[in-house]
């Protein structure tokens, strides 16, 4: 299949990029770095060099592509969490308008299936169970994450707007492995390392991570499934008390220090409470059923 990639530059990039040629797929990587753009072509995809922004030539591009399928995985995200409230807008921009002329390219250029990242962490559900495709996004929640939420709402709504292509949500977990904020030596490991991130109140929020090579399998699974959302989350949704203490182990880290819910929120304000106590973890079974996709254990756990 001809696969055209946008975000080929971000964390699930390179190896999507490396998943889908090994499945024998013809793929051009969509890029603003001539440095990155030569990584892909050493990869042994073609590199377009290309500004999302820029919607004729987006169009163009991805016309002279001939593609089939467009997996679009634009974000602006920074290197460290703590910088996150800088990058909010830019990322939001460049999801919600450089997505949108990518989506509006697609559907003029005949393209037949959009492949779109989504959100598995932010999903709002009954205490104590797991979210699945059916559950909204948390557009209620504390103030950064409502914002986050009310984004991808946003890009789900566009991607089924149109009966002329066939939209797949992939509602990823967070990100761990290599060249992520959870890989050992990036920014959350660090954290964790230096005591900056602590458990707080009973650390009941549950988080579902998926490690960042199960994220592209998944993905490249999707360019032939059925179409629809699909949360690409592991088996190990687990509380912030659980995963938090066996990842700073994991580490070689001291166990993380504990903060009140008011404490937290004086520190770092309602979001930082958020991430640590309401979060809803999500079921993969609609994944692993329809896509024969068999995640890993979630690397810390398996250490404990």
């Amino acid at each position: 299949m001809r696969v055209f990639v946008a975000g080929a530059s971000g964390a699930i990039g390179e190896p999507l990029i490396a998943e889908l040629l090994k499945r024998g797929h013809s793929v051009v990587g969509m890029t603003t770095s001539e440095t990155r753009a030569r990584i892909l072509e050493g990869q042994g995809a073609s590199a377009a060099i290309v500004n999302a922004f820029d919607a004729a030539a987006v169009e163009a591009t991805l016309s002279r592509s001939k593609a089939e399928a467009v997996i679009d995985e634009l974000t602006s995200l920074p290197k460290e969490p703590s910088d996150m409230p800088k990058y909010a807008e830019g990322d939001r921009k460049l999801r919600i308008e450089g997505g949108g002329n990518l989506f509006r390219a697609a559907i003029a250029t005949g393209v037949r299936r959009y492949l779109q990242q989504s959100s598995g962490f932010f999903l709002k559900t009954a205490e104590g169970t797991l979210a699945d495709e059916s559950s909204p996004l948390d557009v209620n929640a504390s103030p950064s994450v409502a914002a986050s939420a009310r984004t991808y709402t946003e890009l789900e709504a566009r991607l089924f707007s149109s009966n002329a292509i066939e939209g797949v949500a992939l509602r990823y977990g967070f990100f761990y492995g290599p060249k992520t904020w959870y890989h050992p030596g990036e920014s959350a490991a660090n954290m964790v390392m230096r005591q900056q991130y602590p458990v707080v109140g009973e650390g009941q929020g549950v988080s579902s991570f998926v490690h960042i090579i199960d994220a592209a399998i998944a993905t490249a699974e999707a360019l032939t499934a059925e179409a629809g959302v699909y949360n690409v989350v592991d088996d190990d949704p687990s509380p912030q008390n659980v995963w938090l203490p066996a990842f700073a182990n994991f580490l070689g880290a001291p166990a993380p220090p504990r903060m009140t819910e008011a404490e937290m929120k004086a520190m770092a304000g309602d979001d930082a409470v958020y991430y640590a106590t309401s979060l809803h973890g999500a079921s993969n079974a609609k994944a692993k059923r329809v896509l024969g996709w068999k995640p890993r254990r979630l690397e810390w756990l398996q250490a404990k």
